[in-house]
């Protein structure tokens, strides 16, 4: 009964941060922006750009890992997906809070927002079921964390690819 309550509080605990990360995101908008930002912060859309790439390529790798039966190997590397997508998010939001929106001035707009306009909601919504499918995954409960992977997977792997893509519109 407890290992329930616990994951009651688990569960629940994943939907109250993804709450509090929309409740954030939504406000970088709003937050008046630095007039002289730290130098260090205009690089950081390339290093969002190299960790969006880099959690492409672990989770093209996890897949590989898992259809060869490789469990260790599958379950390091969403781990390894895992945190280098809390730093991207971490630095994502303390870029935005300090510099705002990029304007896009290329040739191709109606692209690069079609773009945009996917990536942005995909990301929104895939975060708590990413969240999920990780913790179901980590506790070993396959049958559910399957589930939720088989409609995830494909949306996170687009959210990654994307975030590049939207990089090089940019920059």
């Amino acid at each position: 009964m407890s290992s329930y309550k616990n994951d009651k509080l688990i569960v629940r605990s994943i939907w109250g941060f993804t709450a509090v990360v929309y409740a954030i995101v939504m406000s970088l908008h709003y937050m008046p922006k630095l007039t002289d930002p730290p130098e260090f912060t205009k690089n950081l859309p390339l290093i969002h750009a190299f960790l969006n790439g880099t959690c492409f390529v672990l989770l093209l790798a996890s897949l590989i890992a898992i259809r060869k039966k490789n469990v260790p190997l599958h379950k390091r590397l969403n781990t390894l997906a895992m945190l280098i997508s809390v730093i991207f998010l971490l630095s994502y939001v303390f870029y935005h809070a300090t510099h705002g929106d990029t304007e896009y001035k290329g040739n191709f707009p109606t692209v690069y927002y079609i773009i945009l306009f996917t990536h942005i909601p995909l990301a929104g919504l895939s975060l708590p079921a990413i969240l999920l499918a990780f913790y179901r995954g980590f506790i070993g409960d396959v049958e559910k964390h399957k589930k939720i992977v088989r409609l995830t997977y494909p949306v996170w792997l687009y959210v990654a690819l994307t975030g590049v893509l939207v990089y090089l519109f940019l920059y």
